[in-house]
């Protein structure tokens, strides 16, 4: 009877094919509400793009537009001018799971897994029965091919329905059309969540959105050059499991394990390939194809007790200090932000044989809220995190330090803080780690727990930094309207009384002072400004620096630098280079700005060359920072408003 039972149960099992299983599981992927839903299919066809566009070398453009059909179900149309897909592939890309190019490739970029677009693409056939629609055309041919597809989930292999020839214009590109049920929002969490995000982490791409209701936002490119992509590199041994081997070892064209060793893996040299084969005990003539279990764990020892090089960084691509800033400025200069950090971006690091690099950008002041708490920018390989907050690392590593030192309020020490910043945080890496399938948070890694928090406390010390020399400023106006109009007027007067010369009163306001004083006036038309800059030298000696001028919103007439100075694209800032500024003597500079989105706030000055302690107007390049004698100005500012009220 027990035989019959066990006969019976075995005739019910099933073999469930990838597709299948997340036709059942669909929350796994991150479709687990509608509002959600709609973000994710967006997020997987805008990342698609993104990656083909910067492989070929394209400068991005990408058009969504959003179409209500019914209550709860919409078309939704995403439009690149990326490379397109061959005619044959288009079917396997769309309606095949854990089909792609990128998946065991060691390199960073958005989508890794292998399943992303083609869950769009059997989520909208789940909810509407409706197949997908896709054109493509690629440059070497003169006509473009759309086809009609679903996806057979038992099979999970792509079912075509239509496929035929169209003409287009286009160059290059691929559309997708998808009906799917999901609920449109515009406030958090959202598709313009999402696209203002992947806008500021992506300033190379213009991105346009409009929905069936006439409404349409555009976020134009502020940086002219394709991004450069990443290099694919081979396995770091250090980042390889037992499992990886063995399969690495299976299809390896190498006939000896010294070779395989040397042409599969990076890092390893014939040198270091002998001692590890000495310290498993391999033959180097062993066939790699017949290495047994035993084998290939004695091999995967001996790898970590070797002492090899870290992997290459060329498999990464961070964003950088420019393009950050960039994108952060077109983004939300709205805000008017009267403080954008010049961004961090840390050397490469390693996890687990995996190189990784951590970089942050904090905006400060204007119209962001002071009384919320601070708004965390959570980025992964350029792609916006924006769910499950609460157990990312990055979120973490922001609660995890102390920014009353920084100037922010924050009970207790920890938590995310209150004031007037958004964070932004990105990790690029090979492999990020995810903590589940849908790519929301990621996991807390030591070793990128570290990375995020030094980073973190660089830009915090930057804030602090500005304020600090904010509040210095602010306690020397008196001083500097003493300087500049009463004493001259009192030496004028008495000079009359006594029938005297005018006294030189140069050494009293250059020991009263002991500054050099940088200020600016702003003259707004329609969307263009002026900047108006003084420079006044209140010491007792010539004064030679350089003066970097970081605006915060529109674009810079590099015409209008005057009278000297050059615009610096690199680095997106104005500077000039000033030699010999005579005591008390005053230098007038300006610069125009173009396509500023609201009225212009304030410009951040950094200076180079030149004691910081002794400037008020300008922040210190970083590395140049030195917060104990900035403080020691607020103490001495403070303590001659103590002594005077004493007189």
């Amino acid at each position: 009877m027990d035989s019959d039972i066990s006969e019976e149960l075995a005739k019910r099992q099933k073999e469930i094919s990838i597709a299948e299983f997340f036709e059942k599981n669909k929350q796994i992927l991150g479709f687990d509400s509608l509002q959600k839903s709609l973000v994710m299919a967006v997020k997987e066809a805008v990342d698609n793009s993104l990656d083909a566009c910067e492989e070929a070398k394209i400068l991005p453009e990408i058009n969504i537009y959003l179409e209500r059909i019914d209550r709860d179900e919409y078309r939704l149309m995403v439009e690149d001018n990326g490379p397109g897909i061959v005619r044959r592939e288009v079917p396997k890309v769309f309606g095949q799971f854990l089909y792609g190019s990128r998946f065991h490739a060691v390199r960073q970029s958005r989508g890794q897994q292998g399943i992303g677009i083609s869950a769009v693409v059997l989520y909208g056939q789940i909810t509407t029965g409706k197949p997908a629609h896709i054109e493509s055309k690629i440059i070497s041919e003169d006509i473009g091919y759309m086809f009609d597809l679903y996806i057979d989930t038992a099979k999970n292999k792509p079912v075509i329905l239509k496929e035929e020839p169209f003409l287009t214009d286009k160059k290059s590109g691929v559309k997708i059309t998808v009906n799917l049920k999901g609920k449109y929002t515009k406030g958090k969490q959202s598709i313009m969540d999402y696209l203002q995000n992947t806008a500021i982490v992506n300033p190379h791409a213009t991105i346009t959105f409009q929905d069936s209701d006439g409404f349409k936002i555009k976020y134009e490119r502020v940086w002219n050059d394709p991004i450069s992509p990443p290099k694919e590199t081979k396995p770091h041994p250090y980042g390889v499991e037992i499992g990886e081997i063995m399969k690495i070892a299976q299809k390896t064209s190498y006939k000896k394990i010294s070779t395989f060793l040397t042409g599969e893996f990076s890092r390893i040299s014939s040198q270091m390939a002998n001692e590890i084969l000495k310290i498993s005990g391999i033959d180097p003539e062993r066939e790699p194809s017949k290495l047994t279990l035993e084998e290939v764990k004695k091999l995967k020892e001996a790898f970590l007790k070797v002492k090899l090089l870290p992997p290459s960084y060329e498999s990464l691509s961070p964003i950088g200090e420019t393009l950050i800033k960039k994108g952060l400025k077109n983004v939300l200069g709205d805000l008017k932000p009267s403080f954008y950090s010049i961004p961090v971006t840390r050397k490469p690091s390693v996890y687990s044989g995996n190189p990784f690099t951590v970089e942050v950008g904090l905006v400060y002041g204007g119209n962001i809220p002071s009384d919320e708490p601070v708004k965390i920018l959570r980025f992964a390989n350029r792609v916006p995190l924006l769910y499950q907050a609460g157990s990312c690392a990055l979120t973490k590593a922001v609660e995890n330090i102390d920014w009353r030192k920084y100037g922010l309020e924050q009970k207790g020490g920890s938590g995310i803080p209150t004031g007037p910043m958004i964070v932004m945080i990105h990790l690029a890496s090979t492999k990020v780690p995810y903590t589940s399938e849908a790519k929301e948070a990621i996991a807390e890694i030591p070793e990128i727990m570290q990375e995020v928090d030094l980073a973190l406390k660089e830009s915090a010390r930057q804030i602090r930094t500005y304020l600090i020399k904010k509040e210095v400023k602010n306690k020397l106006s008196e001083k500097f309207f003493l300087v500049q109009k009463i004493l001259p007027l009192i030496a004028e007067k008495s000079a009359k009384i006594t029938n005297n010369p005018v006294p030189d009163i140069s050494p009293v306001i250059t020991k009263i002072m002991n500054i050099l004083w940088i200020d600016e006036r702003v003259e707004v038309t329609e969307n263009r400004a002026k900047i108006n800059v003084s420079v006044i030298n209140y010491t007792s000696d010539k004064k030679s620096f350089k003066l970097y001028a970081d605006y915060t919103d529109g674009a810079v007439l590099p015409e209008s630098i005057k009278p000297f100075g050059e615009y610096d694209q690199k680095n997106d800032y104005i500077v000039w280079v000033i030699e010999n500024l005579d005591p008390l003597k005053r230098l007038d500079l300006s610069f125009e700005l173009e396509k500023i989105k609201s009225d212009y706030s304030e410009t951040t000055y950094y200076i180079e060359g030149i004691d910081p302690v002794h400037v008020v107007g300008a922040e210190p390049l970083p590395g140049d920072w030195n917060i104990e004698s900035l403080k020691s100005i607020i103490e001495e500012v403070e303590g001659d408003e103590d002594g005077n009220e004493e007189e």
